[in-house]
């Protein structure tokens, strides 16, 4: 450790780059792997586990670290890629301790530990835990019960012991930041209980957002364990074809069980999905799309794409019809590209700017197709209409590579030989 800087909070080092001797970045902190040892022995550091490339998960020996300072982690540059799987005997910082609650030694008072920090040993490169910052009271980080204070590891009691009910506040305050994505591989990594937990924590929309970002039999296990109400609050707020999706894997009796305490306005729309086959265009595409009448103004159009909810892909394009403006719309009338909205000026009626050349596609078109016409008009999206020329929603590009990966594409990370190639290491 670097002079000047015997202790480390760990939360500090959440996230922060790690680099090798010739400054390259090898990726960032998720955890802190410890080992717990009998009696009132500190626990001994074992190393971290560092998110690569395409978010893989390695397991970065505390042996191998030469420095934690300024926000960075400086390794040897001897990093072995092979994915982190936790052992039995092992603890995750982040994951397992933090929230946890636990005794003060001698008073028998709870208390809920916030933060530990880690000391690397004189003349050695091993590590351990010394300190544990707790909050007195069952308050989580994000709620104002009791002063906190900063104790010996020895102080405390209560770690070995597995805990029911632990809290996630802390832990969420950590990884606030993160993308849907790298907060989804969290919860990926974490035990079944605390994958709970956290998924508990979360609010709806959050949780919606990560759970389209799981794998199938995560997304599955968590909406098991919710609540009926909240599990159908939590699917209202996903996406409706990612809904769709999730729900079409659950037994019939929950999936209808799900849909009826559901709004009724939103229940339709991933009732009409699952009436699709799933590999098609009907099967794939979302509902709702941005729609806009034909005497609505440039100004107007690009209003709506400035929305942050809409991912890039739907916010590329919008979609002229008559009313009425949710799918299934009245008729479609054409497609007005968010370049074009660009290139003239803001009273503009998007009526005069459609691009009627380009054919929209029927529901039942297959994925081969959907993929094929993508490919071939340079698209992100593209307009899905029914017979009689309402608009009912429209298939995304990454709509289309989820179908097209592997089934476990979420939990296989590219590594060497994946495309015939080497992947140089990186930030995630």
């Amino acid at each position: 450790m670097a002079a000047g800087a015997p202790r480390v909070f760990v939360s500090h080092i959440s996230g922060v780059a790690v680099f090798d001797p010739n400054g390259d970045q090898v990726g960032r902190v998720r955890d802190v792997v410890a080992m717990l040892r009998v009696g009132k022995r500190p626990p001994r550091v074992l190393g971290l586990v560092v998110e690569v490339v395409s978010r893989r998960r390695i397991f970065l020996p505390m042996t191998r670290v030469t420095g934690v300072e300024s926000g960075q982690v400086i390794t040897t540059g001897v990093v072995n890629m092979r994915r982190f799987e936790q052992r039995p005997t092992e603890t995750l910082v982040f994951g397992e301790l933090f929230d946890r609650r636990v005794k003060l030694v001698g008073t028998d008072e709870e208390v809920t530990v916030l933060d530990v920090s880690i000391t690397q040993l004189p003349a050695r490169r091993d590590w351990e835990i010394d300190k544990v910052f707790v909050r007195r009271g069952k308050g989580g980080a994000l709620r104002r019960k009791g002063e906190t204070l900063t104790v010996e590891w020895s102080a405390v009691t209560g770690f070995s012991v597995e805990e029911h009910g632990q809290g996630a506040e802390t832990l969420l305050a950590t990884f606030e930041r993160l993308r849907p994505a790298d907060l989804a591989n969290v919860l990926h990594h974490l035990s079944p209980k605390r994958r709970a937990e956290v998924a508990a924590a979360l609010d709806d929309d959050r949780l919606a957002d990560v759970l389209e970002e799981l794998p199938e039999d995560d997304q599955i296990e968590i909406l098991g364990k919710l609540k009926e109400e909240r599990a159908a609050d939590v699917l209202e707020a996903m996406d409706p074809d990612d809904a769709a999706d999730l729900l079409s894997e659950l037994p019939e009796e929950e999936m209808e069980r799900l849909l009826t305490l559901m709004r009724p306005d939103e229940a339709a729309d991933v009732r009409r999905l699952l009436s699709y086959e799933e590999l098609s265009a009907g099967g794939l595409m979302t509902t709702e799309p941005v729609v806009l009448r034909p005497d609505a103004t440039v100004a107007d159009a690009l209003a709506r794409v400035r929305n942050p909810d809409l991912s890039p892909a739907l916010a590329a394009q919008v979609y002229v019809c008559r009313p009425p403006d949710e799918t299934p719309t009245g008729k479609y009338l054409g497609t007005v590209h968010f370049q074009r909205l660009l290139r003239d000026p803001p009273f503009t009626l998007v009526g005069s700017l459609t691009d009627t050349e380009l054919r929209p596609l029927p529901p039942d078109t297959p994925l081969r197709a959907v993929t094929s016409y993508l490919a071939t008009y340079n698209m992100v999206a593209v307009p899905v209409v029914d017979d009689s020329g309402s608009l009912l929603g429209a298939v995304t590009v990454d709509d289309v590579l989820d179908h097209l990966l592997p089934d476990d594409w979420r939990e296989t990370e590219l590594h060497h030989g994946a495309f015939g190639m080497d992947l140089p290491g990186g930030a995630p």
